[in-house]
C-alpha cells in the first residue's frame, strides 16, 4: 500500500488567504505549490476556491489527486475542505516545518498579535494574544501607510532610516491614528512615525512573550507582517529593552505560509492516521 499523502492547506486569515499543496511520503516533505492573495475587497472564500484551482494546476493534479484539504484560520466554512485545524496548531507546526529550531512563534496578522510557545514537535505549551483594539496589527499599519503615502513594501527599509522615532501614545488604533495625523501635522518624517508604530508594536510583542514564559531560543515571526524588516528590527530592540536577551528573533521567507503549511502538514497527519485504522479494521 503506498504511503504518499497530497494534501493541500489553505490558511483564510483577516487580510489575506494563503494556500500550500505538499506531497508527503514518510519523511519526505515536498513542496508543490503555493499562493497568497490579499483579501481587500474581495471574496475569502471565492478566493480559497480560485487558490485551491490555481495550486493544483500548477501541480498538474485534479481534486481527485488530493488526499486532504484542511483549512485553518477562519477557513471553518469552506465547503470543499476535508477537515479544518485550530489556527494556533497550524502556525506552530509550520514554523517547525520552516526553522526546526524554533521553540516560539510571533504571529503578527491584520487584526491582532500573539506569542505561541512550542516544543520540539510543534505542540503549543503556552499562547498570549493582544487586543483586537490595539496598535499593533497588519490592518492598523498599513491603514497608516496608505495615509502616509507609502507602499507596503516600502515600511520596513523607511523605518530602518530612521533616527528619532515618535511613539503614538495610544494603544487604541482609532486614537493612535489621530495621534499619526498630529505628528504629520507637527512635520514628524514619515520614517520616524514608521519607527515609532513599529517600536509600539513590538513593544507589546515583546511583553507578549515575556508573560507568556518565553525568555529564550529562536522566535520565528508568521502571519502577514513576518516579512516587516522594521517590526524584525524593532522587535529585536525591544526584546533588550525587556531584558530578554536569550531570545533570537527571525523570520523566513515563507514566513506568511506557516499557516498554512501547518494545516496541510497536520491534514496529511490524520489523513494516515486514519488509513492505518481501517487497515487494522479490516484486517
Amino acid at each position: 500500500m503506498t504511503t504518499t499523502t497530497t494534501t493541500i492547506g489553505i490558511d483564510i486569515g483577516s487580510g489575506a488567504v494563503k494556500t500550500v499543496l505538499f506531497r508527503q511520503d514518510g519523511d519526505k516533505i515536498e513542496w508543490l505549490a503555493k499562493r497568497v492573495e490579499r483579501i481587500r475587497q474581495r471574496v475569502a472564500m471565492d478566493l480559497a476556491l480560485a487558490s485551491y484551482h490555481e495550486v493544483m494546476a500548477e501541480a498538474k493534479l485534479k481534486p481527485g489527486d488530493i488526499d486532504y484539504t484542511a483549512t485553518t484560520g477562519e477557513g471553518e466554512n469552506v465547503k470543499f475542505a476535508t477537515g479544518h485545524f485550530y489556527s494556533m496548531t497550524t502556525h506552530a507546526r509550520g514554523a517547525i516545518y520552516l526553522r526546526p529550531d524554533t521553540q516560539a512563534v510571533v504571529d503578527v496578522g491584520a487584526l491582532n498579535g500573539r506569542a505561541i510557545f512550542i516544543d520540539a514537535r510543534g505542540k503549543v505549551l503556552a499562547s498570549k494574544m493582544t487586543s483586537q483594539c490595539a496598535s499593533g496589527s497588519g490592518q492598523f499599519l498599513e491603514n497608516i501607510a496608505r495615509y502616509l503615502g507609502v507602499a507596503i513594501e516600502e515600511i520596513g527599509p523607511l523605518s530602518k532610516t530612521s533616527q528619532t522615532p515618535e511613539k503614538p501614545s495610544s494603544i487604541c488604533a482609532v486614537l493612535a491614528e489621530t495621534d499619526v495625523i498630529n505628528m504629520v501635522s507637527r512635520g514628524i518624517a514619515t520614517q520616524d512615525i514608521l519607527k515609532g508604530i513599529h517600536l509600539s508594536m513590538a513593544g507589546r510583542l515583546a511583553k507578549l512573550l515575556k508573560v507568556t514564559g518565553i525568555t529564550k531560543g529562536t522566535v520565528l515571526l508568521t502571519g502577514g507582517l513576518a516579512l516587516d524588516s522594521g517590526l524584525l528590527a524593532a522587535l529585536q530592540e525591544e526584546l533588550v529593552n525587556e531584558k530578554i536577551t536569550g531570545i533570537e528573533a527571525v523570520s523566513h521567507p515563507d514566513s506568511i505560509y506557516a499557516g498554512a503549511i501547518g494545516a496541510a502538514l497536520w491534514g496529511g497527519f490524520r489523513h494516515n492516521r486514519l488509513r492505518e485504522l481501517q487497515s487494522r479494521a479490516a484486517a
